[in-house]
Order: C-alpha cells, then structure tokens, then sequence
C-alpha cells in the first residue's frame, strides 16, 4: 500500500484540488505569454527584457513555475505509484518506485532553484 506520506497533498481530494488549481494558474500565465508575444508591438529582447524587470511578472513567473512542478509532481506520482507499485508487485516494486519519485524530486528541485535564479538573479 502506498501511503500519502509521498504524495503532494495530505489526500487525494487535495491532490486533486491543487492539481486543478496549478493547471489554471498555468492557463492563465499561458495566456499572458502567447498574448504578450502576438500584441506587442514591438517583440524584441529589449522589450522582452523589460516585461521581466516588472515585480509582478516576476512574481507571476514564479507562481506559475512553482504551479508546474507542483503539477508535475502529482501527475507523476500518480503514474510512478499506478505502474511501479501496482503493475508490479514485490519489494523490486517498491525500490523502484523510491528511486524514480526520488530522481524525479531532485529534478524537481533543480529545476525549481534554477528557475528563481533565472527570475530573481539570485
């Protein structure tokens, strides 16, 4: 039996909760970049540059890169869990599982601080 203790939230219900509350946080943050890139009048690396300078862009970036590994996390749990531990079973099930939620976290992080690096300047 795999226990929550993995898991993003504290069940499934929240799981779920976030999962949908990231997907629109992400919808959202899509919308802006793809209306930013096609209305702007003038899309060049000094404007884009100067998008970013903002606070809240930034802050916005931020929300939505911790949004998607959020999301990430959960969808990818949910598949680790389905195919390492119940299409298989044993302790090699369980081993496997650990590594590839624990390879899969560490991107995760990486990924996470590199991004705020890139925003912040860190």
């Amino acid at each position: 039996m795999v226990t929550t203790v993995t898991s993003f939230g504290r069940s499934g219900t929240f799981d779920w909760l976030y999962q949908r509350i990231s997907a629109l946080v992400l919808a959202a943050y899509t919308l802006f970049i793809v209306g930013y890139i096609f209305l702007a009048d003038d899309f060049s690396y000094q404007s884009w540059s100067a998008l970013f300078q903002n606070f809240w862009v930034r802050t916005f970036s931020l929300v939505a890169l911790l949004s998607m590994v959020a999301h990430a996390w959960i969808g990818l749990w949910s598949v680790v869990t389905d195919y390492l531990t119940n299409r298989m079973m044993g302790p090699k099930a369980t081993v496997l599982r650990i590594l590839a939620q624990v390879v899969l976290g560490a991107v995760a992080v990486i990924y996470t601080v590199w991004g705020i690096q890139i925003l912040w300047g860190v």
